[in-house]
């Protein structure tokens, strides 16, 4: 019997996102739906099973784990890219690590509905009208704005093309952003500076590591127009949490939009839930019927393909 673990399957949609009796008869699969931070008590769920599917980085894999979990032979995490999983430790421990594929649309348009809720306020006029209000605050117009986009990757380049038809003057950077791979995206590439600066929104696309994180910091909070937005929908440590938190509660910075954190679940004390002006979504931006098919369906391939003695989409690092 092959046992496998599905973790962190938050709004139990697992089971149904998948077609996982396509598996070998031999294999047995359980659902979890609640999140375990404790190592202990981790090691002591994990430890009956021979495969574990994570959802992104919502449980991390460091070597102190492996190292406890000596029946782990299949790591699949959703997604191609996983930082919170040590691959190295898992070669060296026989562990397979597989990807699955991804599904682009779902972060793209959650990052236009925080734009959106932020510069037209959503949230405090629906509260707003639900106690008796009526046409409490004043939205900001994004047509004749400056969207700049941090990070023009596969996912930059689609929010850009949004902001175009905004009637927005789209300008990018990132550390290896080219003037000519700008122009083939349509949109102009300007130094940090300039974008920091002259933005009304900032947006960031940036892949998590060593060289961007804590990126966009308190000098680049500082640069930005008072009236200026920023969006985070990448991974939460691109953005010095603390200097955010300044910046809106100094008035600095008018709002943001936020989707990830540097600790998630975000913690019930955590000083960006108490921030002004912000609206505030839970990881949302993969959270999607069809990114959840594709994630779920090729974890099933992965699984299928390893028991076959054929494993497929293995992370290298």
């Amino acid at each position: 019997m092959t046992r496998i673990a599905v973790l962190d399957d938050y709004q139990t949609v697992a089971a149904a996102s998948a077609d996982w009796s396509a598996l070998p008869g031999t294999a047995e699969v359980a659902f979890f739906a609640d999140h375990v931070d404790d190592a202990d008590r981790l090691v002591r769920r994990l430890e009956p099973f021979d495969v574990v599917v994570a959802m992104r980085e919502r449980t991390p894999f460091p070597r102190a784990l492996l190292e406890r979990l000596p029946r782990l032979r299949l790591l699949v995490t959703t997604g191609a890219r996983n930082a919170a999983i040590d691959l190295a430790a898992a070669r060296a421990h026989g562990v397979t690590v597989c990807g699955t594929g991804a599904h682009t649309p779902g972060t793209v348009e959650l990052t236009w509905a925080l734009i959106l809720a932020v510069a037209r306020q959503v949230p405090q006029e629906d509260a707003a009208l639900r106690a008796g209000r009526w046409q409490t605050t004043l939205g900001t117009d994004l047509a004749g704005g400056t969207l700049g986009v941090v990070g023009l990757g596969r996912l930059g380049t689609r929010v850009a093309r949004i902001g175009q038809a905004f009637d927005m003057d789209v300008v990018a950077w990132s550390p290896n952003l080219t003037e000519e791979r700008a122009a083939a995206a349509g949109v102009r590439r300007v130094e940090e500076e300039t974008l920091f600066a002259t933005a009304d929104v900032v947006t960031v696309h940036l892949v998590l590591s060593d060289r961007t994180r804590g990126l966009v910091g308190r000098p680049q909070l500082d640069r930005m127009k008072p009236t200026a937005i920023l969006v985070n929908t990448s991974r939460g440590p691109i953005v010095d949490e603390t200097a955010l938190v300044d910046a809106l509660t100094t008035g600095r910075v008018a709002a943001a939009g936020i989707d990830v954190y540097d600790r998630e679940p975000l913690p019930a004390g955590h000083p960006l839930r108490r921030a002004p002006r912000t609206v505030l979504t839970p990881h949302l931006g993969y959270v999607t019927r069809d990114t959840y098919a594709v994630f779920y369906g090729e974890a099933v391939e992965d699984i299928a393909a390893f028991l076959a003695g054929q494993p497929i989409r293995v992370l290298s690092g």
